[in-house]
């Protein structure tokens, strides 16, 4: 998102960027930083709106926190944005936020733009955490309210698009495909240090990463039951950068398994991320298989763009498969089998080529997933087709 704004701001349009005020998924040393309602970042005018708790609660109150947000943002929007806002562009999950970019259209004016990056209700449905009739019947009569008010909606794939079509039955010229993309300069600058496996205590192991949000649709516990298959390679390291719901029962199913192979640490900033990820020996990346939506996890293409191999143990339907083979930065398969993932994993560490799929997925990013590209593309929508 903030790749986003900057481009636009570089192209000469007047951004605002409203987010919640930061209070979770922070990177250590930060916790304490403190913002104003409003900051000019560089000409982008950000403000923080405080919110009920959504992160790391039940999931009745994030449920209730999530519904409230979109009234709270609409709320503060109208009172720190004086100015007649011409396009907004709203990203889901969270679903209910799409309230507030029917609002802001309907008071401002503006040009709508829905960009759906997970499918919400099914992701959770699938994931066996939305079960009851009446509330799956409400967020889903809450999602075609969305698509329809919408004057615009984006996705990342075209299973994605297939998938609204098909299944939501959303007007054909309404939804359009913009890849993903990956600013790769940040990881062009970066360099392989060894600064994070000095400070965490793996200078000699074959390092494996996951960084990123520690839950359960990632399904994560297939990584213990892997590493736990592995601990006859003393070399290999499982590193898990991050945190989430998820993190405290991650961290006792390894210590029940004996996987003194896998390492937890906390958030590292987004300016540290490139390095951390260039220490790495190999990418992770996993999806719960119960997921039966097409998402293709954004983390693959920082892999990508720092050159390291990728391992993806996916759900069936993620298109994420296609863009690994096509690609040919690594190995994908299904989430459900842990054995076969196993395999890859120990296949990868004895390559003694590996390098040669990093470099094919920095080639694949930089010719496929072009940020101007992409932002050209959504910039189209802006006046309409």
């Amino acid at each position: 998102m903030q790749e986003l704004a900057e481009t636009l701001r570089e192209r000469s349009h007047k951004v605002f960027v409203a987010t919640s005020y930061p209070g979770h998924n922070l990177a250590e040393g930060t916790q304490e930083c403190r913002f104003k309602a409003v900051t000019d970042e560089s000409g982008i005018q950000v403000l923080r709106i405080r919110t009920m708790p959504a992160h790391m609660v039940g999931y009745l109150l994030r449920g209730i926190s999530q519904l409230v947000l979109p009234y709270v943002f609409f709320f503060r929007i109208k009172q720190l944005i004086q100015e007649k806002i011409d396009v907004v562009i709203v990203y889901s999950p969270p679903l209910p936020l799409a309230i507030a970019g029917k609002k802001v259209k309907d008071f401002f004016g503006a040009r709508y733009i829905l960009n759906i990056q997970d499918l919400f209700p099914q992701n959770a449905i699938d994931l066996g955490i939305l079960k009851n009739r009446a509330l799956i019947k409400f967020f889903e009569n809450m999602e075609a309210d969305a698509y329809a008010a919408a004057d615009d909606l984006v996705v990342h794939s075209e299973s994605n698009r297939r998938f609204l079509l098909e299944r939501k039955r959303v007007e054909l010229g309404k939804v359009n495909v913009i890849h993903n993309w990956i600013d790769t300069e940040p990881f062009r600058r970066a360099t392989r240090t060894g600064r994070f496996r000095k400070l965490y205590g793996i200078e000699d192991s074959f390092v494996i990463l996951f960084a990123g949000v520690l839950g359960p649709s990632q399904g994560l516990e297939l990584i213990i039951d892997i590493a736990s298959r592995l601990t006859n390679f003393p070399g290999i390291c499982f590193l898990l950068v991050g945190d989430g719901m998820e993190k405290e029962k991650l961290m006792q199913m390894a210590a029940n398994a004996g996987a003194t192979n896998v390492v937890f640490k906390p958030f590292v900033s987004k300016e540290d991320y490139p390095e951390l990820v260039k220490d790495a020996d190999i990418g992770l990346v996993c999806l719960s298989c119960s997921n039966k939506t097409p998402v293709v996890p954004g983390k693959i293409l920082g892999y990508m763009a720092a050159s390291i191999p990728v391992a993806a143990f996916l759900n069936r339907e993620s298109d994420g498969h296609d863009v690994i083979r096509d690609a040919q930065c690594g190995f994908s398969s299904v989430s459900d089998d842990a054995a076969s993932a196993a395999e890859i994993i120990v296949k990868m560490y004895n390559d003694k080529e590996l390098g040669r799929y990093g470099k094919n997925g920095f080639r694949y990013v930089n010719n496929n997933l072009d940020k101007e590209i992409c932002i050209r593309n959504l910039e189209s929508l802006f006046q309409g087709k």
